[in-house]
């Protein structure tokens, strides 16, 4: 039996790029909305108005519409969302792609039929996690990019929920979700659809507090793009719905040759026809359309070598060779190897690393585009000097000589400013006018025809009309003819001429995939008119129901206010608190010296790599202190194992950063006690439906998320209840959480942390962004790395707001502070809470040691 087809979704950030995508031959599209509430708020997006006829022109091509609404939602949009959801539901779309777990719960309030998917901004990682996304009503769950193959397998044999993996795009240096530098450095928040692409930028290695010259390598968190195309065969075998094209900020030729690429070889997988060579020259069309280099992403696990290539972080296409020669118009090219090498095989586990991580797969070569050679018309660029530069020197090639072993490109005026193009400079073939006109003539050709295979059932007998039934999926039309059969002269109605007649369904959606004439009698006659004229009554009943999508009942009346009523009665009453107060969240032994001498009473121990941290707990109890154990920030299969080793240490409180986390702590064994549970800020909570859904699933506290600006933020808490929260007070808030790890990457040869050598255990790394500033970069026990931002945040100025609300709870959480640092912040702040220092005064003693300063950071409402 052949494997399931998995279905090829295509991105779509305009109407050219849809219907690019659904002549390409994708089954499902997924896009936004001009209103927002999407991942990619940049893109040119979609009309709500005109939905209904967007849903009709995606549903006639057989093809499914996926809806994205995957931000986060804040307290004064609930009521917008809850209309939004009425209208979309009604237009027909087919499925939601969610992050906030607040869309999901109106969604089934509103519409209880509506599909749900979790995005992957949602940070759905384990199997765990899944059971929480099931428990909001999710059918799907898109996977992080950062699994691979074996830990996707592993995922797929703990669940059978619905998994969709993105294949091929552009990739996120930060696990999706937990992205937080547009927000940090920018005032613009990834979880609100706005990055600012800051992976993308430029920034200065700096190891041990000095700066290391890594040459032309300054991209250092910039990754080349994702092409899975060798993941196929194993993501088939191993049953994956969905095969996932980013890009719905990049155009339709992208996405004719994403598409069409991917649809040939998947086809040609699930036949038992392999054409590898067809693939390599697909790649390659996809490479002069938008590359910056391809690579397996971490489908076939880490490699921290050839991930990211460092060197420029746009669009560079195919590499053709290195500049051996300038001579006026002329550019002579010396062919070379391809600048990418190396990368991982796909699928083969080898044993548990420790925690219990699924390996890395067996060695096999990187994404190979077929070699191309350059012809007049194609583009070309130069890595001439800054690759920021909007002017870098590239342009149409007039002339192309073979010249031995090398090329000679010739080029007119205007062209390329060749007194910035020297000898050893790479050369990139970029663009070619010959995909430009492939999707133009595709796209020439109208609609696609036939997608939708329709079942035709005839019956009748003497004296009856002919009843002809039309059925596709959960669509169907019956239609009965004017006049009776009656005795035929000749052959009669056999299904050669019913097929011909009533299958004739060119210029429709519909063609015959079956056609049963089993109860109709042999030997009868109907003019062939009444035939054509039962086809067209079924074409038109059919076309009006797909056009509308799946039938659903629609709540009319308001439900936001009845959702979170709900919720809440499922809350437990908030236990009255004496006093406000201050929890220190420490990573080193010194800090919590810091803390012991302070005289507090709590501490959250977060030692990202776990070592130590026995001894650190044992120190804290013995000194009388409440101990709070922090999860991972993010938990893949395999690695479940690291909130089995944080519950063997007994804790009073577990701070949660993931879903599985979650889940875990939940789930206990009847009359085994669990710790408390405090939901950390990765859990991206930022209205009232959100947190009341978590605090009635069991957690004790929430913390506020850092995409709350101080408006935000009270209106969330006008919602629900001030003292289940904690607000960070002083922190350093962390931006990127990622997969690669720029230890490695740096100051090793190693792909991973097999091979590395482990140079986190003997240096510090920052990143020196064009500023400055020097951002901390941390490893955890994962081998993951989180960069934190250089500057401290600070929320003292709302401490008098948030007493008088009911808020009690404040952390102040340290990186890589001295004891001697983490006293003066810890002084200071207690001081602030006892109203013996103003807001200003306590954050001026915290900042001394600051070497970036202390901000009003994300609680800065933005005009």
């Amino acid at each position: 039996m052949p494997p399931r087809r998995p279905e090829i979704l295509a991105p779509a950030g305009d109407l050219e790029s849809l219907r690019a995508a659904l002549a390409s031959g994708a089954d499902a599209i997924y896009f936004g909305l001009d209103e927002g509430f999407n991942a990619r708020a940049r893109a040119d997006n979609f009309s709500l108005e005109r939905l209904p006829e967007t849903m009709a022109l995606v549903h006639r091509a057989g093809a499914r519409a996926y809806l994205t609404l995957n931000t986060l939602l804040f307290e004064p949009e609930l009521p917008a969302v809850e209309r939004l959801l009425r209208q979309v539901a009604t237009a027909g779309v087919d499925a939601l792609i969610v992050q906030d777990p607040a869309v999901a719960l109106l969604a089934r309030a509103v519409c209880p039929r509506l599909e749900l998917h979790a995005s992957t901004q949602m940070t759905i990682s384990s199997a765990e996690g899944i059971r929480f996304a099931r428990g909001l009503g999710m059918s799907r769950v898109v996977v992080p990019r950062e699994l691979s193959v074996a830990e996707i397998r592993r995922l797929a044999g703990q669940t059978d929920m619905e998994l969709e993996v993105f294949i091929h795009g552009a990739l996120c240096m930060s696990w999706s979700g937990q992205c937080l530098t547009s927000e940090a450095w920018g005032g613009r928040s990834a979880n609100r659809g706005q990055c600012a692409q800051s992976c993308r930028l430029p920034y200065e290695l700096v190891v041990d507090g000095r700066p290391r010259e890594l040459g032309d390598v300054k991209y250092l968190l910039s990754p080349k793009d994702l092409a899975g195309a060798f993941a196929v065969p194993a993501l088939v075998e191993l049953g994956v719905h969905s095969l996932k094209i980013e890009g719905r900020l990049k155009g339709a030729q992208y996405v004719v040759t994403a598409v069409q690429g991917y649809r040939r070889w998947v086809d040609g997988l699930v036949e038992g026809k392999r054409n590898e060579e067809q693939l390599s020259r697909d790649l390659a069309d996809m490479s002069l359309t938008y590359s910056r280099g391809f690579s397996h992403g971490f489908l076939a696990g880490s490699d921290h070598q050839t991930l990211v290539e460092g060197r420029f972080p746009k669009h560079r296409g195919l590499y053709l060779g290195r500049v051996r020669a300038v001579s006026g118009r002329e550019v002579l090219v010396t062919p070379d190897e391809r600048p990418w090498t190396g990368g991982l095989g796909l699928g083969v586990e080898r044993p548990e690393a420790p925690g219990g991580q699924v390996s890395s797969p067996l060695e096999v070569a990187e994404p190979a585009p077929a070699a191309v050679e350059p012809r007049p018309g194609m583009g070309v660029v130069f890595d001439a000097g800054n690759p920021e530069d909007k002017h870098e020197p590239g342009g149409p090639i007039f002339r192309v000589e073979r010249r031995g072993d090398d090329w000679v490109l010739g080029f007119g005026q205007p062209g390329p400013e060749l007194r910035r193009v020297a000898a050893g400079q790479r050369v990139w073939l970029n663009s070619a006018p010959s995909l430009a006109k492939r999707t133009e003539a595709l796209m020439s050709q109208g609609e696609p025809e036939g997608r939708i295979p329709l079942t035709l059932t005839v019956s009748g007998a003497e004296g009856e009309p002919l009843s002809l039934r039309a059925s596709a999926g959960d669509f169907e039309s019956e239609a009965r003819s004017q006049g009776v059969l009656v005795v035929s002269r000749g052959g009669g109605l056999d299904e050669a001429l019913l097929r011909d007649k009533l299958g004739a369904f060119g210029g429709t959606p519909f063609s015959v995939a079956r056609l049963d004439c089993t109860g109709l009698a042999p030997g009868l006659h109907l003019p062939v008119s009444e035939l054509k004229a039962l086809r067209r009554q079924v074409v038109a009943e059919l076309t009006a129901q797909v056009e509308r999508g799946p039938r659903r009942t629609v709540e009319e009346g308001p439900v936001c206010e009845k959702v979170r009523a709900t919720l809440l009665e499922r809350v437990s009453a908030v236990p009255e608190e004496e006093a406000a107060r201050l929890l220190p969240l420490c990573r080193t032994e010194a800090q919590l010296e810091a803390v012991l001498e302070a005289g507090l009473g709590e501490v959250e121990l977060d030692w990202m790599e776990l070592v130590g941290l026995q001894r650190a707990v044992e120190r804290a109890r013995a000194a009388g202190l409440r101990v709070t154990l922090a999860t991972v920030r993010v938990q893949k299969p395999g690695e479940e194992g690291y909130d089995g080793r944080l519950e063997r240490l007994r804790p009073d409180a577990v701070l949660v950063r993931h879903w599985g986390a979650l889940i875990h702590f939940l789930e206990r064994p009847e009359g085994q006690p669990r710790p408390v549970l405090h939901g950390d800020f990765s859990l991206n909570v930022t209205n009232s439906l959100t947190a009341a859904h978590l605090l009635g699933l069991g957690l004790d506290t929430l913390t506020l998320s850092h995409d709350l600006d101080e408006t935000q933020l009270f209106s969330l808490l006008e919602h629900a209840p001030a003292g289940r929260f904690t607000v960070a007070l002083h922190h350093h808030i962390a931006t990127f959480h990622t997969e690669h790890c720029v230890y490695s990457h740096t100051l090793s040869g190693g792909r991973d942390y097999r091979s590395c050598g482990r140079p986190c255990e003997q240096h510090q790394l920052s990143l020196r962004d064009r500023i400055g500033l020097e951002h901390p970069v941390i490893v955890d026990v994962g081998c993951r790395n989180t960069v934190f931002n250089a500057q401290a945040q600070s929320a003292a100025s709302l401490v008098p707001r948030l007493l008088e609300r009911g808020v009690k709870r404040f952390r102040v959480e340290f990186v890589r502070e001295s004891k001697e640092e983490a006293s003066r912040v810890l002084g200071a702040y207690q001081e602030l809470l006892a109203g013996r220092l103003s807001p200003a005064e306590a954050v001026k003693r915290a900042a001394v040691h600051e070497q970036f300063g202390v901000t009003k950071g994300t609680m800065k409402v933005l005009g």
